[in-house]
C-alpha cells in the first residue's frame, strides 16, 4: 500500500513540475485599482488555489465547533445515566 501511495505522489509531483515549467509566461493581473504588471502565470494560479483552500478550510471551522460542542453535551448526558449493574445469576 505504501508503494502505491508513493507512486501516486510521484506522478502528481511530476505533473505539477511539468505544469509549472510550461506556464511561466508573465501575465498582467488587475483588480480595481491594484495591478501587478508581470507575474508568472503559475504563481498567480497557485496563489489563487491556495487562497481557495484557506477560504474552504475557514468555512468548516463553524461546523466543526458546533459538532464538538454537541459531542461534549452528549458525553455529559451519557455520564449522567445510571450505571448498569451486572446480571445476577
Amino acid at each position: 500500500m505504501t508503494v502505491l501511495t508513493w507512486v501516486i505522489r510521484l506522478v502528481i509531483f511530476f505533473f505539477l513540475v511539468v505544469f509549472a515549467v510550461q506556464n511561466t509566461v508573465p501575465v498582467r493581473l488587475s483588480l480595481l485599482l491594484y495591478q501587478v504588471e508581470a507575474a508568472p502565470l503559475v504563481i498567480v494560479l497557485l496563489a489563487f488555489f491556495a487562497a481557495g483552500v484557506v477560504i474552504g478550510a475557514l468555512s468548516l471551522v463553524g461546523a466543526l465547533y458546533r459538532q464538538r460542542r454537541e459531542i461534549s453535551r452528549l458525553r455529559k448526558q451519557v455520564d449522567k445515566l445510571p450505571q448498569e449493574s451486572p446480571p445476577v445469576l
